[in-house]
């Protein structure tokens, strides 16, 4: 295939998708976009219209995006040295056009002289919204510039390509350059014997022998956090974490100050304070300052309890070693708070992993939000091209795919999945699974999407085609991966923006699905995670993995007993990483050239747990905020913001039944469904009946 990368079809051809292809494809969908755009550009004055304006311009970038989002899904799955090469080459090209866009003087002006005609006062609904949310965007990103202003905001973006994307890269350089082969079992004393097992497994892969090796990727990491009784073990695993990219090769201190540098250049030359209150101009907060007064105002309703979490750590640690009570180390917190659960509410982690298998947690998934959104999923038969050799290996996904031909995947591991409606059977998107840690892959966890065709010629939705990738424990000797709670939790949430993604009805790809405010595309990714705590869901994918059996009992009271265990601690974890995000962006001038570790010790004091030695500062390995232009920076409030909302949504299903399918369907119709085709607020209100209520989180965390 010619330019594989600007491939249409629904299924994409990984094995075709090389570096050697990406410079050649992405400079043609450049180039095609460029005409397109300029057509936009010459539309004759009086002659304007939503088809030559607004909805050309939406197609006239629908290429490149397509082509774009495959290069940026490799870049994160798959980094290679030769595909970060060219990636690093056609960055700042992409960058600039992008920007050149938002600047073009006459696209701008064929843009308004539509919207000053009569012809926009007769659109649609739908089609109204798109022009509003296309002007608001410009307008945003300088189209009102002056000349000299706006070269100088595309230089910048394009600076903040390339050093957001070096940022991210010495993150997962870092991560993978750290290590630890230990030789003597008796140093894993209180390991769980499948993170023992995994060691054993890496260390194998690694070709050490009679050796456990463990890396900086959560599922390895956090076992020896949480349960190595060897103090020694745990603080040098926690300080190679705690030290990813500060200082060798790969320090990533410079970098901070340059893109807070230049995301204020930006923001002043848009006409806002700070760069806060660009990025959230078009967000529920509307402000930077009102992002900071939502993180300080929940700060301060959950300090007290944070405090009495804090000492009783403290004093528990304290009984148990006879020593008097005094603040610990950072790599004694997770291990010690674990013993304390353990002990007080008689519920251990572990205990929950044989009743978590991957596969029937996700059938089980399915299942469950099949049946209250009225949807079907199905796998599908998978194909993968080993790049070296050219051999197939082929995955089948059982008696439903027989008669469908494989889909290709970028990776052995990789499964894929169609979504159907469950009243008329139309195929509502598909979306591929790759839930394992790789030295190539990006940490975390994530949902994306491949742009595809806004609607279909008779009028109902195209399928939409995305993807959730993760860094669960990865399985072993052929078995079925066995999740944490935790893992679980993630997966939950990640297909609830997978949910958000497949079932838009929007007719524009700009505004469907995820394609909504920051600050409210989180409502229904964590809005999921309650029916992991909650008997009436766990039903539907709790199973021993050997036995079949249900969660006992007993298990889950425990589990119930411990949902709310140091929940001001886990806020006051996120509202730190909020304020610091946040206090970065709007209160640079006071901060910038003050010791980045001064600042997460001293100036966020009141945010973090007390601790016996200073911690380094989170902002060097904080990808979140500086692994991209924009992203989550100033906008990591987000998480909290939308999780008051999605606590108050949860309360309709608490009060009409946590399988009601009525409630389900409305969930689907008046949230998911809608993407950014009404403002947030007032999808909110269609689905309550009312505005949030910011007690309902507090009261769920027990907090209130």
């Amino acid at each position: 295939m010619s330019n594989p990368f600007l491939s249409s079809e629904f299924h994409i051809h990984w094995s075709l998708l090389v570096p050697g292809a990406i410079e050649a494809d992405i400079t043609l969908a450049l180039k095609r976009a460029a005409e397109a755009v300029e057509a936009v550009a010459a539309t004759p004055s009086g002659t304007e219209t939503f088809e030559n304006t607004v909805l050309a311009l939406e197609n006239a970038l629908l290429e490149l995006n397509r082509a774009w989002a495959k290069v940026e899904h490799i870049n994160s799955v798959n980094n290679t040295p030769a595909f970060r090469e060219v990636h690093a080459r056609m960055l700042p090209q992409v960058s600039v056009f992008a920007t050149g866009v938002l600047l073009n003087a006459g696209v701008w002006r064929a843009l308004t002289a539509f919207a000053a005609s009569p012809r926009a006062a007769s659109l649609d609904a739908p089609s109204r919204r798109l022009l509003e949310e296309t002007l608001a965007c410009f307008v945003n990103n300088g189209a009102n510039l002056p000349a000299a202003a706006k070269e100088r905001l595309a230089q910048i973006n394009a600076e903040l390509a390339r050093l957001t994307q070096q940022y991210a890269e010495n993150v997962l350089d870092a991560t993978n350059a750290w290590a630890k082969t230990v030789t003597d079992e008796a140093l894993l004393a209180g390991l769980p014997e499948n993170a023992k097992a995994a060691a054993l497994a890496e260390a194998a892969a690694a070709g050490e022998t009679r050796a456990w090796r463990f890396t900086l990727r959560a599922p390895s990491l956090v076992p020896v956090l949480q349960y190595a009784q060897d103090e020694t073990f745990r603080r040098e695993c926690w300080e190679a974490s705690a030290n990813v990219a500060n200082g060798g090769a790969n320090d990533n201190t410079r970098l901070v100050w340059q893109i807070l540098d230049l995301r204020d250049e930006k923001a002043r030359l848009l006409g806002k304070e700070n760069f806060a209150d660009f990025t959230t101009v078009q967000r529920m907060a509307k402000s930077g300052a009102n992002a900071l007064r939502f993180v300080e105002d929940l700060h301060e309703r959950v300090r007290k309890h944070f405090e009495r979490e804090t000492a009783a750590l403290e004093n528990f640690k304290a009984a148990k070693t006879a020593t008097p009570a005094a603040p610990l180390a950072p790599w004694e917190i997770t291990y010690w708070a674990e013993k304390q659960r353990r002990e007080e509410h008689a519920f251990d982690g572990e205990a929950l992993r044989p009743y978590l298998p991957l596969d029937d947690v996700t059938r089980g998934m399915f299942t469950l939000f099949g049946q209250l959104f009225g949807i079907r999923i199905s796998p599908r038969a998978t194909v993968f091209t080993d790049p070296d050799t050219g051999q197939r290996e082929i995955f089948s996904a059982g008696e439903s795919d027989a008669a469908a031909s494989p889909v290709e995947t970028w990776h052995p591991e990789v499964k894929f999945y169609e979504a159907f409606d469950s009243s008329d059977g139309r195929h509502l998107g598909s979306f591929y699974t790759d839930w394992h840690p790789r030295e190539t892959k990006r940490a975390g966890a994530w949902m994306n999407f491949f742009p595809t065709e806004g609607i279909c010629h008779d009028g109902a939705p195209a399928p939409r085609l995305g993807l959730m990738c993760g860094n669960f424990t990865p399985p072993l000797d052929n078995a079925q991966p066995l999740l944490s709670h935790d893992e679980a939790l993630t997966l939950f949430h990640e297909f609830g923006h997978l949910l958000h993604h497949i079932l838009s009805t929007v007719p524009f790809e700009s505004l469907g699905g995820t394609n909504v405010a920051w600050d409210f595309v989180e409502l229904p990714s964590q809005l999921l995670e309650n029916w992991c705590w909650h008997k009436e869901g766990l039903n539907h994918f709790a199973r021993h993995h050997k036995t079949g059996e249900p969660l006992p009992e007993e298990l889950l009271k425990a589990l119930t007993r411990a949902s709310n265990f140091r929940a001001a601690s886990a806020t006051m974890r996120q509202l730190s990483l909020g304020k610091l995000d946040l206090d970065l962006h709007i209160h640079l001038a006071q901060l910038r050239g003050r010791d980045l570790d001064d600042i997460w010790n001293n100036y966020l004091a009141a945010y973090q747990i007390r601790t016996s030695v200073p911690t380094p500062s989170m902002a060097r390995r904080f990808t979140h905020i500086f692994g991209d232009p924009t992203g989550y920076a100033a906008g990591y409030y987000s998480y909290k913001w939308a999780e008051v909302l999605e606590a108050d949504v949860f309360t309709r299903f608490l009060k009409e039944g946590l399988l009601n399918k009525n409630v389900g369907r409305e969930l689907r119709e008046k949230i998911y469904s809608k993407g950014n085709l009404e403002p947030p607020e007032k999808l909110f209100r269609d689905f309550m009946g009312r505005d949030p209520d910011p007690q309902s989180l507090l009261i769920r965390d027990g907090l209130a």
